[in-house]
C-alpha cells in the first residue's frame, strides 16, 4: 500500500478518476512526441483503459493512477503499481508533466519527493520503462538517477528499456 498523501509536500496529490479524463487528455496532448513512441494518441478511451491497466498478477488495489495539482491545475500524472515486479519494488507505468510547466524542474522535484517517500514507506526500488529511441524520456529518467537494468524487450510497438533506481 502506498500513502499517496505523502508523495508531495508542495502539491495536492489525489487519485484520478473518470471526472478527470478531460484534464488528463489536455495534459497528454501537449506531448505528442511521446505518443509517436507509445501509441495510441491521447483520447478519453485510452485514458480510461490506462486507469484500469494492470500487469499480470496485480489487482486494482495495487494501482495508483494519481495527479499532482497546484490548486485546480493538473501539473503531472503518475501511474504507480505497488509491489511490482516484486514486493520491494514500485513500478512507474506512466509519468508526464503538463507541457506548460516543463523545463522548470517540477518533474524532477516530484520524482525526488516520491523516491524519498517510497523509501520511507518500505520500498527498496523504483522500476520503469521507456521506449528505445525516445531520447527525451531517456534523458529525463537518467537525470533522475535511474539506471539501465540491461533488460530490453519487444512489446509489439518497439523495444522497451527497463530502468531502475535503488532507494
Amino acid at each position: 500500500m502506498i500513502d499517496i498523501s505523502k508523495l508531495s509536500d508542495q502539491y495536492n496529490v489525489r487519485r484520478l478518476s473518470r471526472k478527470d479524463v478531460q484534464l488528463i487528455e489536455q495534459l497528454q496532448k501537449g506531448h505528442l512526441v511521446y505518443y509517436e513512441f507509445c501509441p495510441p494518441d491521447p483520447s478519453a478511451k485510452s485514458i480510461l483503459d490506462d486507469m484500469k491497466a494492470l500487469p499480470p498478477n496485480k489487482e486494482l488495489k495495487d494501482k495508483y493512477y494519481i495527479g499532482f495539482f497546484d490548486k485546480d491545475i493538473l501539473l503531472a500524472v503518475m501511474d504507480l503499481i505497488a509491489s511490482y515486479p516484486n514486493k520491494d519494488t514500485v513500478f512507474v507505468g506512466f509519468f508526464m508533466v503538463n507541457r506548460d510547466y516543463c523545463n522548470q524542474g517540477i518533474g524532477k522535484r516530484i520524482i525526488e519527493k516520491c523516491v524519498q517517500q517510497l523509501k520511507n514507506q518500505g520500498f527498496s526500488f523504483i522500476r520503469l520503462c521507456y521506449m528505445k529511441g525516445n531520447l527525451q524520456s531517456e534523458a529525463f529518467w537518467r537525470k533522475c538517477q535511474f539506471e539501465n537494468t540491461g533488460i530490453e524487450t519487444d512489446n509489439g510497438q518497439g523495444i522497451v528499456v527497463v530502468l531502475e533506481r535503488k532507494l
